[in-house]
This record gives structure tokens, C-alpha cells and sequence, in this order.
């Protein structure tokens, strides 16, 4: 990249009306995350001296998500270079590049812009020194239906950028396409952008039309491509951003098994943004990140569970068919298993819960079992209440513990209690009601019923 300095601006004031939806378009999330987040750590990664968001009218989810960048309102949407000339007064005064950047293309990575950059100061013939006014982001589509041609010079440079509409049979032929983001001197810019019209169907203005000016101007073009066409890919509609959900779920479970994870059918995890897994843990099919989620070495994630806020401690299992909610950690080597669930809760150290449990706002010591369809009864329509269960306490099947309850080191619950006292260290606990037996009524039952089943 150049060392002159960078600004960044990126426009998101598009309503997004194909998304079909009142959150505006780049708020919509990504792998968990605001589209525009993505691009604003992207953004960030280069160092710019500035970075300016432009916002619609009536956007306060937008606002929010730009934090301490500034924000600029374009109060009618009239095109992208009506866009940019919102933001120029937040870069008055400003010496060096200028990076336009579009907000609903979320995965364009920090090389590709740097490419870009770096293009907007290359020559245009290697043999003699050359302006080179601007360059614009551009990629081979396999199917470019729809998209700008970029018909490019003899020497590389852009001749000039021609919608679909007007072009010829030729030129519909051209998979190089525009991707809408640019680079260029700030200078420039201001004065240029001036002189672009709203002559067009639309009565919009365009930054499509810089390279002609440019080219009055006798400054050329220089086009900077894009490896992969998703990578550049914007966001029109909801289906487009499936199509980016898939491709950014690749390049996340990707790095995840480049960084020593293991995946079952990975084609069938769903990872958050940030979600963080460790070498050698182990994940079965079918499994869903949430936000929040760290898993350390060794652990095992067994089919269908899905973790949300939650923290996975060394060579700990979870699942098939677990759920762990936020707050939920679970110590070195400890395990949840088929259909429980944890909220806010800890399971100590080797503890297990093995079988249809639920255990909210609780402290689960070492070692400790939980037996099957065991409940903590923490909440009484208004409040949240603990329930402690110490170390190596063995819990019975079928039991409900009241909170707030605590449970002593070593005692034993017996199946089918339900308890709403504390209980001592090494102590057994259960509730038993009297049974009643009565012999023979079951046969005596069933011929009273036969005898009246006969005289109907």
C-alpha cells in the first residue's frame, strides 16, 4: 500500500426495500453480526485516519453500529455519489486517498483492499510514468447478468464501464464487472464529484461516471480485481444474503479445522462470528453456535446441541441433543448429555448430568451426578433463585430441588425427592409418601369392569 494517508468511507444510507423489512439493510446479520460490522473491522485493519459512515434518515441502529466513527445523514437517496459527497465535508481539509466503500458487502477482505490501494498508485505503462486518477474494485463473474462491464484499454486502464442495457453483443460477452468500491485522491475527489450530473433514467447521481471525468481530466483508471466474486458480492435481497451466510460459514469452519478443530460433517455446523474453539476439540454433526461460546482443548461437542454464551472447560462433552445457555460453564472434564440444559450454571470439575435435566442458576461441585430428570426449581413467576450442589453429591433420578437450596458435600438425594431444605454434608436426603397396598383390587377391578362391558 501507499503511505499517503487513508480515509474510508463507507455507505450505508440504502433502505434495503428489497430486504423487505423495516431494519435497515446493513444492520441485517452475518454469522451473528451486523453487515456493517464486517466491514468496519475490515476497514480498521488498514489504518486509515478516518473512517466516516454515511446514514439515512432515521437510522439509529446504523449510528449505533458505526460507535466513534462519524457519521454523515444523506437525507434523500440519490445515488452513491450523492452519497459520497455527504461525507466530504467530514474530509475537509483531509491529504491523501479516499476509499469508497459499499455497506452491504461484508466479506470483501483487507488484502483486497489493500490491492486496490495500491492499484490507485501503479502506472499505467511500466515503461513511462502515467496518472492514474482512481481505481475501482473489480471481478471475473461466471454469470454477469445484470452487472457494469469494465472494457478495459490496450494498456490495462479503464476505457470505460457499460450497463448491461447498452451494451453490445461483445460486450455482454466481458465477465469483468464493477464491484462498486473506489480509491482516490481526496483532492480530487471533492473537485470531481461535483461535476457528476443526475442525467439518467434514475435522475441519480453516480459514481460510475468519475472515470470519465477522470479522463477529461486527463487522469486514467486502474482496475483492481477481486479473487473471488463472493468476496465482492453486495446484498440486495434476503436470498443474496443466504448465499453470503453459506460462504462465510465455509471460510469460518475452514479456519477452525485449519487451526487443528475437528468436524464430523462440516458442512452441517453453524458457527458464530466468535465463536472460539480450541485444538482437538471434537464436533459431531448438526451442531449450532450462538454468540459467546468457548470450547478448550480436548472437548467434545456431540450431535444436534446448540451452546449459546457458554463455556466449555478441557476434554468436557456435550450432548447429542444438549443445550447450553448463557452462563452455563462446564469444568475440566465434566459432561452434559442427551437433552439437558444449563442456564447460568456450573458443573464443577468430572461432575456429570447425563440424562433430561435442567439446572438453572446453579453451582454443580466436583464430581458430583445428577441423575436422570433432575430440576432446579429456580424461579417463582417473579424471581431467580441458586441452588449449590457440592462435591461428589449423588442426586437421584426424578428429583426437583427448590431454590434457594443448597446441597452439602457427599449427601446423597433419593429418587424421586423433592426437597426445599438444606441438606448436611454426607447426608441422605429423599421424600417418600406412605404407599397403600391393597390385594387383589386390580382383579377384582377388572371383573367388575368386564361384567358391565357384558351387560350392555
Amino acid at each position: 500500500m501507499s503511505d499517503r494517508l487513508l480515509a474510508c468511507v463507507i455507505l450505508a444510507a440504502g433502505k434495503g426495500t428489497r430486504m423487505k423489512s423495516d431494519l435497515p439493510k446493513v444492520v441485517h446479520p452475518l454469522a451473528g453480526r451486523p453487515m456493517l460490522s464486517w466491514i468496519l473491522e475490515t476497514a480498521e485493519s488498514l489504518n486509515p485516519a478516518k473512517i466516516v459512515v454515511v446514514v439515512g434518515p432515521d437510522m439509529p441502529e446504523v449510528e449505533k453500529l458505526a460507535g466513534t466513527h462519524g457519521t454523515v445523514l444523506q437525507d434523500r437517496q440519490r445515488g452513491t455519489a450523492d452519497a459520497v459527497r455527504a461525507a466530504l465535508p467530514k474530509l475537509d481539509g483531509f491529504r491523501g486517498d479516499v476509499l469508497v466503500l459499499i455497506g452491504d458487502m461484508p466479506c470483501i477482505s483487507a488484502e483486497t483492499l489493500r490491492a486496490l490501494v495500491t492499484a490507485r498508485h501503479a502506472t499505467a505503462d511500466r515503461n513511462k510514468t502515467a496518472d492514474i486518477g482512481l481505481s475501482i474494485l473489480a471481478a471475473d463473474y461466471p454469470d454477469p447478468t445484470g452487472l457494469g462491464r469494465m472494457i478495459l484499454s490496450a494498456d490495462g486502464t479503464l476505457e470505460r464501464i457499460v450497463e448491461e442495457k447498452d451494451a453490445t453483443p461483445a460486450e455482454r460477452e466481458v465477465t469483468l464487472c464493477n464491484c462498486g468500491a473506489m480509491c482516490m485522491d481526496a483532492e480530487r475527489l471533492a473537485r470531481w464529484i461535483e461535476r457528476i450530473g443526475c442525467d439518467n433514467a434514475q435522475n441519480e447521481f453516480y459514481l460510475t461516471d468519475l472515470p470519465k471525468i477522470a479522463a477529461a481530466d486527463g487522469a486514467a483508471t486502474r482496475i483492481a480485481r477481486a479473487a473471488d466474486p463472493l468476496e465482492v458480492q453486495g446484498v440486495n435481497t434476503r436470498a443474496d444474503l443466504a448465499v453470503l451466510e453459506t460462504h462465510t460459514q465455509s471460510r469460518l469452519r475452514r479456519a477452525a479445522m485449519l487451526s487443528g478443530v475437528t468436524m464430523t460433517a462440516p458442512e452441517t455446523v453453524w458457527l458464530h462470528w466468535d465463536t472460539v474453539l480450541a485444538e482437538d476439540v471434537k464436533i459431531g454433526p448438526h451442531v449450532v453456535f450462538g454468540p459467546g461460546v468457548r470450547v478448550e482443548k480436548g472437548a467434545v461437542i456431540e450431535a444436534f446441541s446448540h451452546l449459546e454464551g457458554a463455556q466449555v472447560g478441557p476434554k468436557a462433552k456435550v450432548g447429542p441433543y444438549a443445550r447450553l445457555r448463557p452462563g452455563a460453564v462446564l469444568e475440566a472434564g465434566s459432561k452434559v448429555g442427551n437433552f439437558v440444559e444449563l442456564k447460568n450454571a456450573r458443573l464443577g470439575e468430572g461432575a456429570k448430568a447425563n440424562h433430561l435435566t435442567y439446572l438453572g442458576d446453579a453451582e454443580i461441585g466436583a464430581h458430583a451426578n445428577i441423575g436422570a430428570g433432575t430440576i432446579t426449581c429456580n424461579y417463582d413467576g417473579f424471581d431467580k433463585y441458586r441452588t449449590e450442589i457440592g462435591a461428589n453429591v449423588m442426586v437421584g433420578s426424578n428429583t426437583a430441588l427448590i431454590a434457594p437450596i443448597r446441597i452439602g458435600d457427599g449427601a446423597y438425594i433419593g429418587a424421586g425427592s423433592t426437597l426445599s431444605h438444606d441438606v448436611p454434608e454426607d447426608a441422605l436426603a429423599l421424600t417418600r409418601a406412605e404407599i397403600t397396598l391393597r390385594d387383589g383390587w386390580a382383579d377384582t377391578f377388572r371383573r367388575r369392569k368386564v361384567d358391565t362391558e357384558r351387560k350392555k
